[in-house]
């Protein structure tokens, strides 16, 4: 199945199994605006809850907060987002659509490795076992021209996005020959920078009104509260803070579902150190936080490191965790290392002293901050697209399934009576009521055994429990597994065990220690 169909496939799951529809539908939608439905809402909340157990709960020096989604509008300004927080955008004279310069090279240093790819796909199937393809990738001819022409272009575009030189960017897709992908053409004009701050009033009168923006990013509620949390929580360094909440950016390219949205989630922790001890930190942090998406089992081949080749104005070092989505490796988290920029700048523009006194050196200075942030839509889709399977049985069916890690599932078991009669119902409700104080269940007693089996495939629930007249008689169940099929007799008395064993965020949470 292609790509491109495959993804299509997904975004209808989602909508049909109540996982994520269009906001306002019934006006038609708002366009990169979503809303998350009543599974959709509980794996969203379960991987919230892991990312903040993980953070909050297994370090005793990570602490959390909740800033305001409205701050002072200088902070903006301190931050560089006000001058600095622009996007590359191009416009195509005929389909008068608007692009993100950037992303369009991207696409284009992309199909390159797509060759790449192809060329040891095709080998692979040709040489079968003997196939060395570390050494096919290092001596083929065509794979070795199609390297060099990426790298070529790659070398350009990093240099032309550093020196933030817009005449190149076009340049570049003018000589590459990249076309709007709705009419076709080359009709382009200048790359100009737009900047991505939504902006309101906040007054009672127009006159006394005050602009503000909505938060692009909830890094700098956690800089300015730096000291009330260092003071009231006596917090030594080494320390973090955390912090969940929505931000907004007015992209101008949103697509692709939810992975770029005009309103979303970001999971952020700064984690505050001794200057020229941030290197040291940002190494131990790169593999801290590829640790915690693997341990979902995803796949590690599915992961890779993006080091960052023109970084921020803030950073000293940078680095993306991608994942392979339908259209390729995206960025899911990016970790930077920051260094004094923030709270230095919040010094200077607040005229407050934002500075920590370290016992042990008998000196206060700025400390310098290890970011991790992770967009919370992002690791959605990619734990939804990667769990989704259009599975062909050994009878010819076909069912389609989630294979979705079962701590984050948004049901962990439902409970099915065989019959609506003979006291069946009754006994599967005592069995849901004995449970869900520790695990979401659900109960499901419409159609046949075999379609309530594909529903809850479909939406990624690890257990089917069955109640049967055999139930009444020795207290026992049938215990469906999702991604096995397999099908066990157990006693209800076992229950609460087996599934905290495969569902627990807990265990979960051991895999990082």
């Amino acid at each position: 199945m292609a790509q491109e169909d495959l993804f299509k496939k997904i975004v209808a799951h989602a909508k049909e199994y109540g996982f994520v529809f269009q906001s306002s539908e019934i006006y038609d939608g708002l366009s990169a605006v979503y809303d998350y439905g009543q599974n959709g809402v509980e794996l969203k909340n379960n991987i919230k809850r892991y990312w903040w157990n993980a953070m909050t709960q297994l370090h005793e020096n990570i602490v959390g907060i909740d800033s305001s989604i409205f701050m002072h509008p200088t902070i903006w300004k301190a931050s560089g987002h006000v001058d600095a927080f622009n996007d590359p955008l191009i416009d195509n004279r005929d389909s008068k659509k608007r692009y993100r310069a950037d992303v369009l090279i991207e696409d284009e240093i992309a199909k390159f490795d797509d060759k790449i790819n192809k060329e040891v796909a095709k080998a692979a199937k040709k040489f079968g076992e003997n196939f060395d393809e570390k050494l096919y990738r290092e001596t083929n001819p065509r794979v070795l021209e199609h390297a060099k022409k990426r790298d070529e272009l790659h070398e350009r575009y990093a240099k032309a996005m550093n020196d933030m030189n817009l005449e190149e960017l076009r340049q570049i897709i003018l000589d590459y020959g990249i076309v709007c992908p709705i009419s076709g053409t080359k009709n382009w004009t200048d790359v100009r920078q737009f900047n991505l701050m939504f902006s309101t009033e906040m007054g009672s009168t127009s006159e006394g009104s005050m602009k503000v923006y909505l938060r692009p990013e909830t890094a700098q509620g956690i800089f300015v509260n730096f000291l009330n949390v260092q003071k009231t929580g006596r917090m030594r360094l080494p320390f973090g803070i955390a912090q969940i909440g929505k931000a907004f950016r007015n992209e101008i390219v949103a697509r692709q579902f939810i992975f770029r949205m005009r309103e979303f989630e970001q999971m952020e922790m700064q984690f505050f150190v001794r200057p020229g001890e941030e290197l040291e930190w940002f190494k131990k942090w790169k593999a801290a936080r590829l640790k915690w998406h693997l341990a979902l089992g995803m796949g590690e081949e599915n992961y890779r490191y993006h080091d960052h080749e023109k970084l921020a104005h803030y950073a000293n070092a940078a680095t993306d965790i991608e994942f392979l989505m339908p259209f390729g490796f995206k960025e899911v988290e990016g970790i930077h290392s920051r260094t004094d920029f923030d709270l230095s700048n919040h010094e200077k523009f607040s005229g407050k002293k934002i500075q920590y006194f370290d016992p042990e050196l008998n000196k206060s200075y700025v400390p310098y901050v290890i970011e991790t942030s992770i967009g919370v839509d992002r690791m959605f889709l990619s734990v939804f697209a990667h769990s989704y399977e259009e599975e062909t049985l050994e009878n010819g069916e076909t069912r389609v399934v989630l294979h979705l890690p079962a701590p984050l599932a948004p049901i962990k078991a439902a409970v099915m009576p065989l019959v609506r009669k003979d006291g069946l119902p009754d006994k599967a409700r005592e069995i849901i009521d004995s449970l869900k104080f520790d695990f979401k269940m659900q109960y499901d007693e419409k159609d046949s055994i075999g379609k309530r089996y594909r529903r809850q495939d479909a939406v990624g629930t690890p257990f089917c429990i069955t109640v049967d007249h055999q139930t009444l008689e020795d207290n026992t169940v049938t215990i469906r597994h999702r991604d096995t099929m397999e099908q066990s007799r157990v006693s209800i008395d076992d229950l609460h065990s087996i599934l905290n064993k495969e569902v627990s965020m807990t265990e979960l949470l051991k895999k990082l220690l």
